[in-house]
């Protein structure tokens, strides 16, 4: 089985070494395409320049913020400029003049960039926020659930990964006397993407963990059916797919 994962693990560096296409812009700035899509299905581009001391700015030259703001969603509300806030921070990700900026030297370059780019896609998922069907974040149902249920649980908890990725999980349920430890998160657009994104962070994250411990991802179902692909990424990579309309069937197994 390890190497199983193994093998999984780096068809996704070479995914996303593929993938990525650098193009020098001028003198002082380098453009990244990424092959991480946002809800456009457009590939995420961010910005690299050196600093006078030497360091690294990368940069989102203010394509998340300005594209939410066209799209209707606005952050000016003091709930959602603490949930913007509260996002950003959990990347250690700045917000300057309506960029999304990380500092960066040569030796975590990479760790840095990873982290921008999360901070992006989390951002980009505020514009459900502007949906007036959604009501609420599907984070915070699944956050009342938990609490209704009396299931502890630890909210987002920041783990080192194998490859020394932070990555931020919203809920950890704490080992007990019957249960190992429980990661949990919560997919609002369960896609093929968003799903391998939540594999990638738990396979990082399962080596440096109790060998024993289990994820679990709670799929929005209510706006429409989740596809058998969002299942079987989940399924190949062990992790529990639950859907939302099913979440009553974990609930014993989360509160012991």
């Amino acid at each position: 089985m390890i190497e199983e994962i193994g093998s999984l693990l780096q068809s996704h560096w070479n995914w996303l070494k593929d993938k990525t296409v650098v193009r020098g812009l001028d003198q002082q700035w380098v453009e990244i395409t990424t092959p991480y899509l946002d809800r456009h299905n457009d590939m995420l581009q961010i910005y690299a320049k050196r600093t006078d001391d030497g360091g690294l700015k990368l940069t989102d030259d203010g394509y998340t913020i300005h594209d939410l703001f066209h799209s209707g969603c606005t952050l000016e509300t003091p709930k959602r400029k603490s949930l913007l806030r509260t996002t950003l921070n959990g990347f250690g990700v700045q917000l300057v003049d309506g960029e999304l900026v990380v500092n960066a030297t040569d030796s975590n370059f990479a760790v840095r960039k990873h982290s921008l780019i999360q901070a992006m896609l989390a951002v980009n998922d505020l514009f459900y926020l502007s949906v007036p069907s959604t009501g609420s974040l599907f984070c915070e149902d699944v956050t009342s659930w938990l609490d209704l249920h009396e299931i502890r649980y630890t909210p987002s908890v920041k783990f080192t990964g194998k490859s020394g990725f932070d990555h931020l999980f919203e809920f950890v349920i704490p080992k007990s006397r019957s249960k190992p430890e429980r990661i949990l998160q919560s997919i609002n657009r369960p896609s093929r993407d968003t799903a391998e994104n939540f594999a990638f962070k738990w396979v990082d994250t399962k080596d440096v963990r109790s060998d024993q411990s289990l994820a679990y991802a709670f799929l929005n179902d209510q706006e429409s059916i989740v596809a058998p692909n969002v299942l079987e990424a989940l399924a190949n990579y062990q992790i529990r797919a639950v859907v939302w309309s099913e979440r009553d069937t974990v609930t014993k197994e989360l509160a012991a």
